[in-house]
C-alpha cells in the first residue's frame, strides 16, 4: 500500500513519520524547510508537488491548516488524479466543508472520501496515541482502518460525513476548557503563595487527574511555552466550536467565556505558544 501525505506542521510531521515506519511514504509541504526533520526516517520520499503525492499513492492523508490551505492544495488538476484513490482528511474544517469536498471527490473525481479529524496534540501525535474520529461511508472506513494503527490509540467510527468532526467540536470543548481551568487553578496557588511543585504534586495525585492536566501543570511549573496545541489554533478551533453550537442551538457558557480569554491572549501576542500560556493573560486581569 503506497500511502502519502499532506501538510508536515505540528501534527503531520510526528503523523508522518509513524506512517513511514510501517509503509512507504510519499509526502509534500508547502515550507521545504521541514525536510530536514526527515532525513533520518527511512521509506519516504519528498515530493515537489501535492500532484506528485496523488499520482504515486493509494491513500492520502491531508493535515493542513483550514479550508484554504486545502482548497490550494486540492487543484482540479490534483482532484482528477484522485480517481481510484482514498483521501484521507485530518484538518479540522466546518461540516458543510467537509460534506462538499467529499461529495466533490467521490461523485465527481471517482475518489474516495474518509473524515478523520484526530483528538490529541503534538505529543500524542508523536507517540502514535491520537484518538482518530472517522466519518463517512462505513465500508471506506474499514478499509482505512488497518493503517491507522501507527497514528492512533483508538480509531472511531463516528457515522455519516460530518459525524467526526462534530465529535472533534466536543471533544476540543472540553480539553479548552481543562485547560484554561489548570491555569487559572494553578494562577490561584501562586497568588495564594504555594510552592507550585508541591502544589503540582496534588493536582496531580487528585481524582481529577489525567495525562493531558497532568501534562498541562508541567509545562506551567517549567515556564515551558512551546506550543503542543497553540493558542493560535486553540482560537480556530473556539471559532469552529462556536459556530457549530449555534448552528445546534447549544449554550455553551464555559466555552464562551474561554474563547474570550484565548481571544485576548492572542491578540496579547501569545499565538504560537501552549494554550496553557493563557496563564500569563489571566495573570494581567485584576481581581473581581
Amino acid at each position: 500500500m503506497a500511502v502519502g501525505f499532506l501538510g508536515l506542521g505540528v501534527m503531520g510531521l510526528p503523523m508522518a513519520r509513524n506512517l513511514a515506519r510501517h509503509y512507504p511514504l510519499t509526502v509534500w509541504n508547502r515550507s521545504t524547510s521541514k525536510y530536514a526533520l526527515l532525513t533520518d526516517a527511512e521509506n519516504i520520499t519528498l515530493a515537489e508537488t501535492p500532484l506528485q503525492v496523488v499520482e504515486v499513492s493509494d491513500i492520502i492523508f491531508i493535515m493542513l491548516f483550514d479550508a484554504d490551505a486545502i482548497d490550494a492544495v486540492l487543484t482540479d488538476e490534483v482532484k482528477r488524479a484522485l480517481r481510484g484513490k482514498t483521501v484521507v482528511n485530518s484538518t479540522s474544517v466546518t461540516v458543510e466543508y467537509s460534506q462538499k469536498l467529499g461529495e466533490t471527490i467521490h461523485d465527481v473525481f471517482g475518489g474516495d472520501f474518509l473524515e478523520m479529524p484526530v483528538s490529541g496534540s503534538k505529543i500524542p501525535a508523536e507517540q502514535g496515541h491520537l484518538v482518530g474520529l472517522m466519518a463517512g461511508e462505513a465500508d471506506v472506513a474499514e478499509r482505512v482502518r488497518p493503517l491507522l494503527h501507527p497514528l492512533t490509540s483508538a480509531a472511531i467510527y463516528c457515522g455519516p460525513l460530518g459525524s467526526g468532526l462534530k465529535a472533534k467540536y466536543a471533544a476540543n470543548t472540553f480539553a479548552t476548557i481543562l485547560a484554561a481551568g489548570v491555569a487559572e487553578t494553578m494562577h490561584f496557588a501562586q497568588a495564594l503563595g504555594l510552592d507550585l511543585e508541591a502544589f503540582g504534586r496534588v493536582l496531580n495525585a487528585s481524582p481529577m487527574a489525567s495525562a493531558y492536566s497532568r501534562g498541562k501543570v508541567a509545562k506551567i511549573q517549567d515556564g515551558d511555552w512551546e506550543a503542543q496545541a497553540s493558542v493560535g489554533v486553540c482560537c480556530y478551533s473556539a471559532r469552529l466550536i462556536e459556530a457549530a453550537a449555534e448552528e445546534a442551538g447549544a449554550s455553551l457558557p464555559l466555552m464562551r467565556t474561554c474563547k474570550g480569554l484565548y481571544d485576548e491572549a492572542m491578540e496579547g501576542g501569545l499565538g504560537e505558544e501552549d494554550m496553557v500560556a493563557v496563564i500569563k493573560t489571566i495573570a494581567k486581569r485584576k481581581s473581581g
